[in-house]
């Protein structure tokens, strides 16, 4: 097992699982810290040791091998609490490509099921702390790269909540981050995949501001996590310089194997343009672009061509009828 107290910290860990009357997910949410994941009334994190405190369990091994660690959960409440212990996988939100882990009861496929604690629960009393051992045990045909996860504790006490009119069941969990690489070839490769332009303009040329959606598929395909940048630029005829700008609403991570769609608006878009729009995404030893060509038509103007159209259309065939007719 080893420890790389150097590499970037990584976000807190604050877990809500929300069971809805038809539906339950595990959400994450945090900012970038140095200590425990906390939510106020107990916190999660890798038991202290000689390196000092850890906020994350961060290993590397080999396939085959085992490694052994601790997790210290402490209660910050004056009431005892019991506590679920388990691991999970974690993923990219397809919403906003976020950091999440799975459920207590969904399938889990790597880190998550390779991790197990020596016990499922755990009770700690009011302000106190329990250390508990950790096992991953990895196995001989893991694949190398990334398995990102977390070490979670969840109340499985149902709290009441409301979202606006809906009465919600919540039952809320902390996690600290487990960031195992399995040694192997490192393979980064991220690409930009199914670019679509959706435009948006008045009815009538001048009267009001354009604007055009534009979506498209951010994808890790390779095996180690990634700090994601992408560029959008977009031009018109001629190769004029319409947009060249990077973009913010990237996830600040992608993990091994993820996809997320995402949208960008382009306000004031061209209302008369035939151009390109090409986005190009990197990381560290990964760069891939795509691009998807847009023509730009008022909607006034696009009718007046489909009505032209449609007019030459009907008098070509009511022409080629009365030729067939004059000749039988």
């Amino acid at each position: 097992m080893t420890h790389k107290p150097s590499a970037p910290l990584p976000r807190r860990l604050s877990l809500l699982l929300t069971a809805l009357p038809t539906t339950a997910a595990l959400l994450v949410s945090g900012a970038p810290a140095a200590h425990a994941a906390d939510n106020g009334s107990w916190s999660v994190q890798p038991a202290s040791g000689d390196a000092g405190e850890r906020p994350y369990f961060y290993l590397s091994a080999k396939p085959g091998s085992t490694l052994t660690d601790r997790v210290t959960v402490t209660n910050k409440t004056a009431e005892p609490l019991t506590l679920r212990l388990y691991a999970a996988d974690a993923y990219n939100t397809a919403r906003d490509g976020g950091f999440a882990v799975r459920a207590f009861d969904e399938k889990q496929r790597s880190v998550g099921a390779w991790a197990r604690t020596d016990r499922t629960k755990v009770t700690v009393g009011p302000r106190r702390s329990v250390t508990v051992p950790l096992t991953i045990t990895v196995p001989e045909d893991a694949e190398p790269g990334d398995h990102p996860g977390a070490l979670v504790a969840l109340d499985e006490r149902m709290e009441s909540a409301r979202r606006g009119s809906l009465a919600v069941g919540v039952r809320r969990a902390v996690g600290a981050r487990i960031h195992l690489r399995v040694d192997g070839p490192a393979v980064p490769a991220l690409s930009v995949e199914d670019v679509r332009v959706e435009q948006r303009r008045p009815l009538v040329p001048g009267t009001g501001k354009s604007r055009a959606v534009i979506t498209y598929t951010l994808h890790n395909r390779g095996n180690v996590t990634l700090d994601p940048k992408v560029a959008l630029r977009a031009e018109g005829l001629f190769g004029r310089t319409l947009l060249d700008r990077k973009l913010t609403k990237v996830p600040a991570e992608m993990l091994p194997r993820q996809q997320v769609r995402l949208t960008e608006t382009w306000e004031g878009a061209p209302q008369l343009d035939w151009g390109e729009v090409a986005l190009t995404a990197s990381a560290e030893g990964t760069r891939e672009s795509a691009a998807v060509s847009f023509l730009a038509v008022p909607w006034l103007l696009a009718g007046l061509l489909a009505v032209t159209a449609a007019a030459a259309g009907t008098f070509l065939g009511l022409r080629i009828r009365s030729r067939r007719s004059a000749a039988v």
